[in-house]
């Protein structure tokens, strides 16, 4: 006779997360491309569908829990992490999901966004940067570059530009990755990779808002740019890059080198090796600020560091102190010192 199959055993799809509400993205946004990649890769995590938990703060990107079927939770600005870290520790079981964006989490939410990364609950963060506000319609934002003319700097920007990368590694983060919106096996690879971190884990994705900062990251995701813009980080390769893998990275005294393989006798074996495990940030917070022209932008995972995550260390102090202490109950409490009988 044939056992029933739980539902917990049964194999997920995409299609058990798509939300039946209607996405309202403007069409050609770069969110659309991020929402599947995330539909294709939580069926994939085998993770039961009630324990994922997805987050938001208030943006465009912060729709994204209408548009996935699971719990949600739509937060207000800039508090997402703390409604995420909340979530995590009252209940470490649950993959919990924060999305939000360069605005959210970078201006009003961004004393909540370095303790995220300080802390180290075991939360998952994808943060859209599209460098500007799109929900409110252009103004700058603290990743708008310098000199841009916004609805609110009509004369440019004078104010320098947030690197989250360095933001994170600069708070102490455990775990950074980036990617762009236009390549959904890249985005599905590293949140995957993602997920599998224990701590925070934050993925900056290079998105587009095709109204208000239309190919604002146009010269790393451009069809004829790109090949000489971005570099694809993996753990224990040499870091090579271009499609015709002609050039790669070196270290040269205290920063990175950009060198022709072939020429004045550099060979792979010249190439930097790319640890993103180790506990030192000193490699990874110059691959995290690399920028054209002079450098590729860095994509994958930067930084992967073992660590306690946060909900662990506090649930063990809870059981510690569940052990050793002669309280065991309100009663026990409310029985010590003085005691008085009311009449």
């Amino acid at each position: 006779m044939e056992q029933a199959v739980s539902i917990n055993e049964m194999k997920l799809t995409k299609k058990d997360f798509e939300s039946d509400q209607m996405v309202k993205w403007c069409p050609g946004c770069g969110d659309h491309a991020i929402l599947k990649s995330v539909e294709n890769v939580f069926p994939e995590l085998g993770i039961p569908k009630e324990k994922f938990v997805v987050v938001s703060g208030i943006g465009c990107s912060s729709r994204f829990p209408y548009y996935m079927n699971t719990y949600g939770f739509h937060s207000i600005h800039g508090r997402a992490a703390a409604l995420a870290t909340g979530i995590k520790l009252a209940n470490p079981e649950l993959s919990v999901w924060m999305i939000t964006g360069d605005g959210d989490s970078m201006a009003i939410g961004g004393n909540h966004f370095i303790h995220l990364a300080r802390r180290n609950p075991d939360v998952n963060v994808l943060l859209f940067n599209n460098r500007i506000y799109g929900l409110t319609k252009g103004q700058y934002s603290p990743t708008t570059p310098k000199g841009a003319k916004t609805k609110t700097s009509p004369q440019g920007t004078f104010e320098p530009p947030f690197n989250p990368g360095a933001l994170v590694l600069g708070a102490r983060g455990k775990f950074f990755a980036r990617v762009v919106d236009t390549n959904m096996k890249m985005m599905s690879e590293v949140f995957a990779e993602a997920a599998k971190h224990k701590g925070t884990s934050i993925v900056e994705i290079l998105a587009n808002c095709v109204i208000f900062n239309n190919k604002i990251h146009g010269l790393i995701t451009g069809r004829e740019t790109k090949n000489d813009n971005q570099i694809f980080l993996e753990a224990g390769k040499p870091m090579i890059f271009r499609q015709e893998r002609d050039k790669g990275l070196v270290l040269r005294g205290t920063r990175l080198e950009v060198v022709n393989i072939g020429e004045n006798g550099i060979t792979e074996d010249d190439i930097l090796i790319h640890d993103p495990t180790t506990e030192d940030p000193g490699i990874h917070m110059m691959l995290a600020e690399m920028k054209p022209p002079e450098f590729p932008a860095a994509m994958g995972v930067i930084r992967a560091v073992k660590s306690q995550p946060l909900e662990d260390a506090v649930w063990a102090s809870i059981e510690h102190e569940k052990e050793v202490s002669p309280l065991k109950s309100v009663d026990d409490l409310l029985h010590t010192g003085n005691t008085w009988e009311v009449s």
